[in-house]
Order: structure tokens, then C-alpha cells, then sequence
């Protein structure tokens, strides 16, 4: 199965907004980790767009959110499916870490679902705490690698 289309196919997917019609706009965005050489010689980290990786490739999903309403929204709560060629990793730097599940329907940490490691994930999902005024807006983000 090649591992290029599912990641776009994915991105494509989640990048449309979650309630179209209605006041959370929700968009979703894939970025490959790539190496990139500065004018002074050191080599730094940079995140692109993923539009084309391999196995072993690190890649970073970032799930933007807003309130494009007048009123707070409350309750929110926000899956996001890894895709199938996709290792779960870690949380990402200022994210908060999510619920984790191995099969779409439980959440927790790793040891409270009784799993052996991060690549039996296949959910994230974050809450918020509290209601998200109008106008608000955050991002939840997390790291994989390609299988």
C-alpha cells in the first residue's frame, strides 16, 4: 500500500471544516520534518508541507480550531484518527497531550489501555475544558513517524 496517498488522502480529509455550516471551524494540516542547512553551515529541523514521504519519515498532524460564532461553545471534543502506515509518537511541543485509544472507543494513557507501545494507537483526542469564547482559537498537535 503505498504510504503517499493515504497521508494526503488523510490531510484531505481532515482538512475540511469538521461543522461546515456551523460556528467551530475545524481544519487539519500534515507536515514532514526536513532537514535543511542554514548559511552558516548547521543543519536545523525545519517543518513542509507533506507532500511526499516515505517510511521512517517523522511528520507532525496539527488540528487548528476557532469559534467563528457570537455565542461560546461548550463541550467540545476533538478525534483525530491516525491514519494506517502511521505511528503515534508524542504529544507536540506546547500541545496538550490527548486521550489516547487503541480502538476508537476507549481513551486513555498507554498503561491504562493495557497497550504495548504508541504504534497500537489509532485515535488522539483532546477536550476542552472550557467553553471556547467567540472568537477563540487554538491548536492541538502531535508527532508520528511513517511505518
Amino acid at each position: 500500500m503505498p504510504i503517499r496517498p493515504l497521508l494526503l488522502l488523510a490531510a484531505a480529509a481532515l482538512a475540511a471544516p469538521a461543522l461546515a455550516a456551523g460556528p467551530l471551524q475545524v481544519t487539519s494540516q500534515v507536515m514532514v520534518e526536513a532537514k535543511q542547512r542554514a548559511a552558516d553551515g548547521t543543519t536545523k529541523i525545519a517543518l513542509v508541507p507533506a507532500q511526499r514521504v516515505v517510511p521512517g519519515d517523522r511528520v507532525v498532524f496539527t488540528l487548528a480550531y476557532r469559534n467563528t460564532g457570537t455565542q461560546p461553545l461548550a463541550d467540545l471534543v476533538f478525534d483525530n484518527p491516525v491514519p494506517r502506515g502511521v505511528a503515534y509518537r508524542a504529544p507536540a511541543p506546547n500541545s496538550p497531550a490527548p486521550e489516547l485509544s487503541v480502538d476508537g472507543r476507549r481513551y486513555g494513557t498507554l498503561a491504562q489501555l493495557g497497550a504495548a507501545g504508541p504504534d497500537a494507537v489509532t485515535h488522539v483526542r483532546w477536550r476542552l475544558a472550557r467553553p471556547l469564547a467567540p472568537g477563540a482559537s487554538g491548536t492541538f498537535a502531535f508527532h508520528a513517524v511513517l511505518k
